[in-house]
C-alpha cells in the first residue's frame, strides 16, 4: 500500500524538485498539495504548485491555497534566492489545473479526520503556518498524524536567513513552536543535512541528460537557484533542501540522525527563529524530533535522477 501524504509547500525551486520526486514515486500517494506563503507570496506559491503538478502530468492531485501570512508576524520572503516568481530559471507554463476552493488548512484537518489514525503523513517544505493553524483549530488531529517530516532548522550550520535562523522556521517561529510542542512524531531535515547533498554541476547535468521535460526543468531551476548559494558559500555545489523530505520517506536508509529535543526561540530579537537543538543530549527536555544529520549524497542523487526519468 502506498504511503499517504499531504505536501505543504512554498515553491521555490527546491520545493518543485521535491514535489516532482513525490509524484514520480509509486510508494507515495499524494492526497493533495497545499501552498503556503514563504519563499514568495501565496499568490505565487499556489500558482507554482499547480504548475509543478501539471508538469508532472498529475492533474489528479488537487492543489489548495493555505495561509497568506504567518500566525503573528509580517511575511518575510526570499526573492533574492528564488527570483520574483519563486520558480525563475525555467519557463514552466501557466497552469490550467484549477485551485481548489477549500482552504488548505481545512483540507488538512478534514483529510486527517477522514482517515484512520496513523495513516497520513504531513510533508512540510516551507514555513509551518498551515500545520500549526490546523493543530490550533482542531487539536484532535494531533494523534491522528502518522508523522511530520519537515525541512527546516539548523544546529551546526546555524542559519541562512539570519546568523542564527533557518528560513522556514524564521518566517513563522510561532508556528514552528506549536508544531514542536504538539506531541506529533517529527522528522527534521535541517541545513546540517541539506548541506551534505550538494547539487554539483555533474549531478545537475545528469538530470538534464534524462531528456524529458521534468529533467530539463529541474536542471534549469537548480542552475538558477544555486547561483546565490555558490556565491554565498563558495562551495562546489548548492544544498538541495526540500527533496530530502521525500527522499527520507522513500529511502530512510540513506539518512542518519538521532532522537533529540528541538525547541524554538520566539522572543529574542537576536536569535529569533533559532532551532535550539539538544544534539548532545544535555537537557532532560523531551526528545521530540528525529534530527537528520548526514546522508548518502550519491545515493540521494541516484534516486532523484531515476525517479525524475519516470516523468513526462
Amino acid at each position: 500500500m502506498p504511503r499517504k501524504i499531504i505536501i505543504d509547500t512554498d515553491p521555490g525551486q527546491d520545493d518543485a524538485v521535491a514535489i516532482l520526486l513525490a509524484l514520480a514515486s509509486p510508494e507515495l500517494e499524494v492526497l493533495g498539495v497545499v501552498a503556503v506563503a514563504g519563499n514568495v507570496p501565496l499568490s505565487h506559491t499556489e500558482r507554482n504548485a499547480r504548475r509543478i503538478v501539471e508538469l508532472a502530468g498529475r492533474r489528479d492531485v488537487p492543489v489548495y491555497a493555505g495561509c497568506v501570512r504567518p500566525m503573528v508576524r509580517k511575511l518575510v520572503t526570499a526573492e533574492h534566492v528564488h527570483g520574483e516568481t519563486g520558480l525563475d530559471g525555467f519557463p514552466i507554463p501557466d497552469p490550467s489545473l484549477p485551485l481548489q476552493k477549500q482552504h488548505g488548512v481545512d483540507f488538512i484537518v478534514d483529510t486527517l479526520l477522514a482517515h484512520a489514525p496513523g495513516e497520513v503523513t504531513l510533508c512540510t517544505l516551507g514555513p509551518l503556518t498551515d500545520i500549526a493553524m490546523a493543530l490550533v483549530k482542531a487539536p484532535e488531529i494531533a494523534p491522528r498524524i502518522r508523522e511530520i517530516v519537515m525541512m527546516g532548522g539548523a544546529y551546526f550550520e546555524v542559519g541562512n536567513i539570519t546568523p542564527t535562523a533557518e528560513f522556514n522556521i524564521y518566517v513563522d517561529p510561532e508556528a514552528a513552536d506549536v508544531v514542536m510542542q504538539s506531541g506529533v512524531p517529527i522528522v527534521m531535515a535541517p541545513l546540517d543535512l541539506t548541506h551534505r547533498v550538494l547539487s554539483m554541476r555533474a549531478r545537475i547535468e545528469a538530470i538534464r541528460a534524462i531528456g524529458n521535460k521534468a529533467g530539463a526543468a529541474v536542471a534549469g531551476l537548480l542552475s538558477f537557484s544555486e547561483k546565490f548559494d555558490l556565491t554565498k558559500y563558495g562551495s562546489l555545489g548548492a544544498p538541495l533542501h526540500d527533496p530530502c523530505v521525500i527522499a527520507y520517506l522513500l529511502r530512510p536508509n540513506l539518512f542518519t540522525g538521532r532522537q533529540i529535543n528541538v525547541s524554538i526561540e520566539t522572543n529574542s530579537a537576536l536569535t529569533l527563529g533559532m532551532t535550539v537543538a539538544d544534539w548532545w543530549l544535555i537537557t532532560d527536555r523531551p526528545r521530540n524530533v528525529k534530527y537528520l544529520r548526514d546522508a548518502d549524497a550519491d545515493g540521494f542523487y541516484a534516486l532523484l535522477t531515476e525517479r525524475l526519468a519516470r516523468l513526462p
